[in-house]
């Protein structure tokens, strides 16, 4: 619990500077079917020093380390929080067809930058003009972007992303918007896994939320893919029938406390 807590004072030293920070994570790029589900959340110097803050980040973690009850319960929470206008949340997804046109580092970046521009467009981050030697100090803040935010990604900085960011290795573990991203992008992905269960029973969709687990596997061989599942992850499975939990393609995404990927 103590080291949960810890979260909430990494960002506590990352807002410094700023009006605001702004985490972001995804929920399944190394799942052999579905979309790749991004979140983005805001959080102030206010809220971090706020009641619910004090009282509720020990209850944050990486999502993967949560139980569904624990993330549903969060977020609630978040979804009360938004309300009341506590913090801002969003969340993006690249779909399918997308993964397998940019492949699935391009669609994380996609689904990241969709989140995010459910809060803020990346030309609130661009510097207006350059000021010059002659410009007023009276008038530098009008050359600068229209937001104050610092956005922190989980994992290694991003190339070619539109939006000014620090990547933050092992986030979700150590960042307080990180994990909440994470919880956001994770309730969102097991949602719609959820809803394709519905449409495709056999699969185990809402079990295994399309990562490559045994019950995943034989159904896979047993029924075929279908348009939801990842050409590029599916191919030494069916060409070589080997296990997908040994191929070189797959995340090592780790299962989540209650058991599920």
């Amino acid at each position: 619990m103590a080291r949960r807590r810890q979260l909430r004072g990494f960002d506590l030293k990352q807002i410094e500077g700023v009006s605001s920070l702004i985490g972001v994570d995804e929920a399944g790029r190394g799942a052999l079917a579905g979309p790749v589900v991004a979140g983005a959340v805001l959080v102030t110097r206010e809220f971090l020093e706020g009641r619910w803050a004090a009282a509720n980040a020990g209850r944050i973690n990486d999502s993967k380390q949560l139980s569904a009850a624990e993330r549903d319960a969060l977020w609630f929470d978040f979804e009360t929080l938004a309300g009341q206008g506590q913090i801002h949340a969003h969340f993006g997804s690249a779909d399918v067809a997308e993964i397998e046109s940019l492949n699935i580092l391009g669609a994380t970046k996609l689904a990241m930058r969709r989140a995010l521009e459910g809060i803020y467009p990346p030309s609130a981050f661009e510097q207006k003009v350059e000021p010059d030697l002659f410009t007023p100090l009276e008038e530098i803040d009008r050359f600068q972007p229209t937001v104050s935010a610092r956005i922190l990604v989980d994992g290694l900085a991003l190339r070619n992303f539109p939006y000014p960011h620090t990547g933050i290795v092992s986030g979700d573990a150590r960042s307080l918007c990180i994990a909440m991203a994470s919880i956001v992008a994770k309730v969102t992905r097991d949602r719609l896994m959820a809803d394709l269960d519905v449409r495709l029973p056999g699969y185990g969709f809402a079990q295994h939320k399309g990562y490559g687990t045994e019950e995943h596997r034989e159904a896979l061989l047993r029924h075929g893919r279908t348009p939801h599942h990842r050409e590029v992850f599916l191919r030494k499975l069916f060409a070589q029938r080997v296990d997908p939990a040994q191929a070189d393609f797959l995340s090592d995404e780790s299962a989540g406390a209650d058991g599920t990927p």
